[in-house]
């Protein structure tokens, strides 16, 4: 059996792109903690960029077929994980202004007090609604996670699950989510 370990990136490359497992698992082996380093540093969050970096991985395994020949793995791994995470970022920014413009709306909007109310519940309702239209190991997971604040490492314990599988549920939950209610919310708003 060849020492993967002696191979070249790029033999490693041309491996990967003929299946070849043993090739990916040197890959995975070799960058796994770099990358996870680099994308701790950008979002300060260990559960984040565990996900981020078996995300990155996956696609890899994923994409393996369309890597150029002259594909230099490092700065192709070290790219796509930067750009993931500034899309992250970005996307948590303007969220995050959302959010602060909405909230400065309402404390200094023309809103009557009782329509704000009855807005509230009815966002509040839907938003409940949707939760429970998720499926049920996903919803389970984020209200864990989201209601009750457990970490991810309990809740993989009480689900009888993995901490990336809790996470990976969580994620798809708020991607979901966030999805059906962005369009809700500016009606509701209006």
């Amino acid at each position: 059996m060849p020492d993967y370990k002696t191979y070249s990136d790029s033999q490693l490359t041309d491996l990967l792109k003929t299946a070849d497992h043993a090739a990916y698992t040197e890959i995975y082996n070799r960058y796994y903690h770099l990358m996870f380093v680099f994308a701790y540093k950008k979002l300060r969050d260990e559960d984040q960029a565990k996900d981020f970096v078996q995300e990155l991985f996956t696609n890899l395994w994923v994409k393996r077929e369309q890597l150029q020949e002259t594909t230099n793995l490092t700065a192709f791994l070290y790219t796509a994980l930067r750009n993931k995470v500034l899309n992250y970022i970005a996307r948590q920014k303007v969220e995050s202004k959302y959010i602060q413009s909405l909230k400065d709306y309402t404390n200094t909007g023309s809103i009557a007090h009782t329509d704000h109310l009855v807005r509230e519940k009815q966002f509040q309702d839907h938003i409940d609604k949707e939760i429970q239209a998720l499926p049920k190991k996903m919803r389970k997971a984020f209200e864990l996670s989201r209601i009750e604040h457990l970490a991810n490492r309990d809740i993989a314990d009480k689900l009888n699950v993995t901490e990336n599988n809790v996470s990976q549920h969580i994620n798809n939950a708020i991607r979901i989510l966030r999805t059906k209610l962005s369009a809700i919310f500016v009606l509701l708003l209006f």
